[in-house]
């Protein structure tokens, strides 16, 4: 580990710490920028052994398409939604559902169950122990549920492995 890495072990957060230091005292004294960058450094070192290291997203321009079908996905979803719940209430047919995962890094899953919540009509609602199943509640549950297994998997599940790899 080189000296530089180890006087800033998160170079980005010393920076943003020393410019919200600067911000909270609104001073840009020169008092005020050694002090920021005293705490900008002391704390990233403190707290370095606290991180938790995350999966490499090894494919960063596979989210600006993956980005681009969520939001879609909301714009419609939300409008499916609303006309379920203007409509009548015996056509809503709520559910639970298992979605066995292949993912098995945090983040992968935190993407993914942080995609099915913001849908509209679903939402992530445990992750078993194990981190195989993903429990969702759905507003509407199809008559065969395999097919919002196979709408998680497919449509946002098996991006999520090409983004990060996995």
């Amino acid at each position: 580990m080189s000296m530089a890495s180890r006087i800033f072990p998160m170079p980005l957060h010393s920076v943003m710490l020393l410019i919200v230091w600067l911000m909270l005292n609104n001073s840009f004294s020169l008092g005020h920028i050694i002090l920021g960058s005293v705490v900008g450094i002391v704390i990233p070192i403190v707290c370095a052994p606290l991180r938790i290291p995350q999966p490499v997203i090894k494919r960063p321009l596979k989210l600006i398409p993956y980005t681009l079908m969520v939001i879609k996905d909301v714009l419609v979803a939300n409008l499916e939604v609303a006309l379920l719940v203007i409509g009548p209430m015996n056509r809503i047919k709520p559910g639970f559902v298992a979605v066995p995962l292949d993912l098995d890094e945090h983040l992968p899953i935190t993407v993914l169950t942080s995609t099915v919540t913001m849908t509209p009509g679903t939402v992530s609602a445990e992750l078993s122990e194990d981190k195989s199943y993903l429990y969702v509640h759905v507003l509407n549950m199809p008559d065969d549920e395999n097919e919002i297994i196979d709408l998680i998997k497919g449509r946002y599940e098996a991006r999520v492995k090409e983004i990060f790899g996995c």
